[in-house]
């Protein structure tokens, strides 16, 4: 059975990019930009003053989300994350 990386920490940075730290060590950097670009819903990220910074990790530690309709899963951001 696999399981889902679990996420440790998430810090915003510019550029709409994420880092992310997971519990193995593995620390990636996630470009949330492209999903900006492609997601309707993620153009709140760009024009919602001050809804990027609030990145958070969901109780599981498999998502990060911003609110009720914008997240991404762990292991999305564990594999296209550099």
């Amino acid at each position: 059975m696999n399981t889902l990386p679990r996420i440790k920490s998430v810090s915003p940075m510019d550029g709409y990019q994420l880092s992310v730290l997971f519990d193995d060590g593995r620390k990636v950097v996630y470009n949330v930009a492209e999903d900006i670009e492609t997601i309707s819903a993620f153009s709140d990220l760009k024009t919602v003053e001050g809804l990027w910074p609030q990145v958070q990790v969901d109780k599981s530690r498999t998502v990060v989300y911003w609110n009720d309709w914008i997240d991404l899963p762990s292991d999305t951001l564990y594999e296209y994350g550099r």
